[in-house]
């Protein structure tokens, strides 16, 4: 029986792990001959599948940590070994959801529908009846609790996460929700974007081409983990998640220069609010 991927925490630590022994000027091979860890066996540590307490901690030790340390190291370790807020809706560990939580900011830019982080309830009913398969009842109140849940990020934790998104104009123009919602949806991106933790940029449909109609995408940062960020795109047959530095390096490019060519934020409600005038 195949063993589970690794979950996002999991890689995360192991990248940790990767970097040390790196650090420590050590191949894999070298790294793991005190503990008996073969190559095959190092490598699958640095994929995500981390071994025992007793190993971790050798590992540590390997990598020449001090002890004084070990306290950060173990409570990561412990963290990474944790089932998430969302398995109790159903979602297991490699959802796009175990990355987003463990992120301090996320940048989208969103050619579709409104980022979830920004729609109402309406919007997220809505955007789940277009999907693919239909939702049975049960599964269509969890998706909405566990994107509501997401959604308090912005305003409850501490700090509250950090969100920038760039959105296509015709986005707010689709009559995807009767008129009294629509205008609903849109008061609450203007709502979100009084938040000083959220940015909201509109690309106008008058710039036409632009690298923006190749699709959406999202950027993960992770600065208190000292982690690298992660790029992530959904698509109508599954996900893609980037980790490579020249991957990732190409979305943040992507993202600056829609942001470069997006109105700024005054102007992008100025527009929504022309939009809801228009509904």
């Amino acid at each position: 029986m195949d063993r589970p991927k690794p979950n996002a925490r999991k890689r995360l630590l192991a990248n940790k792990l990767r970097r040390l022994r790196e650090n420590a000027g050590l191949t894999q091979v070298e790294a793991g001959a005190p503990m008996r860890f073969n190559k095959n066996k190092m490598s699958r540590i640095e994929l995500g599948y981390l071994p025992d307490y007793n190993g971790f901690v050798a590992l540590l030790d390997r990598y020449g940590v001090i002890v004084s340390d070990y306290d950060d190291w173990v409570r990561q370790y412990d963290r990474a070994f944790e089932k998430g807020w969302w398995h109790a809706y159903g979602l297991d560990d490699m959802s796009y959801i175990s990355l987003e939580a463990d992120a301090d900011e996320v940048r989208v830019y969103e050619f579709g529908i409104v980022p979830g982080l920004l729609q109402t309830e309406a919007g997220m009913r809505a955007a789940f009846a277009g999907a693919r398969e239909p939702l049975s009842p049960r599964r269509l109140e969890n998706e909405i609790a566990v994107r509501l849940r997401r959604q308090a990020r912005l305003t409850d934790d501490d700090p509250p996460l950090k969100f920038h998104a760039i959105i296509d104009e015709s986005v707010l123009r689709r009559p995807d929700l009767v008129p009294h919602e629509q205008c609903a949806q849109l008061e609450q991106i203007i709502e979100r974007a009084e938040l000083p933790n959220v940015t909201v940029q509109v690309v106008p449909i008058n710039h036409g081409f632009h690298s923006g109609r190749n699709g959406s995408f999202t950027i993960l940062s992770y600065p208190r983990l000292r982690e690298p960020d992660i790029a992530y795109i959904e698509h109508g047959f599954g996900s893609l998640q980037f980790e490579k530095a020249k991957d990732v390096n190409v979305a943040r490019l992507v993202f600056r220069h829609l942001a470069d060519l997006a109105l700024d934020e005054p102007d992008s409600i100025r527009l929504i609010r022309q939009v809801i005038a228009e509904t």
